[in-house]
């Protein structure tokens, strides 16, 4: 979608969740600045979504030390289906809070030609 522009940042994901797929809305820790799927039943910062998984990464098992660095979309148009959350979040709970930085969710239309 042109009409809004792409951008990518890096983000250091906690060690220890395991895979996590593309498409992953996080939010950054606030006492770490380590991003963990977004769950809006917490309360450190990682309630608030902040972009999302630009491809699948693992994590490494429960108790890993590593955080893993990758990159993930900062702003663009995505398809709001395509999009896992934390706990039971869903797209509607964090759209507001996506398009202030620059995220917009879309319904995918069916291509009829």
């Amino acid at each position: 979608d042109s009409k809004h522009p792409v951008d990518v940042k890096a983000v250091t994901l906690k060690a220890g969740q395991g895979v996590l797929a593309r498409g992953t809305v996080v939010g950054i820790i606030a006492a770490s600045g380590l991003a963990v799927p977004v769950d809006s039943t917490k309360a450190d910062g990682s309630e608030l979504a902040d972009s999302i998984l630009t491809d699948t990464i693992d994590t490494g098992a429960s108790g890993a030390t590593n955080n893993v660095v990758t990159t993930a979309y900062s702003s663009g148009s995505f398809n709001r289906d395509a999009l896992v959350f934390g706990g039971k979040d869903t797209a509607d709970k964090h759209e507001n809070r996506l398009r202030t930085l620059g995220i917009y969710l879309k319904d995918v239309q069916a291509y009829e030609g």
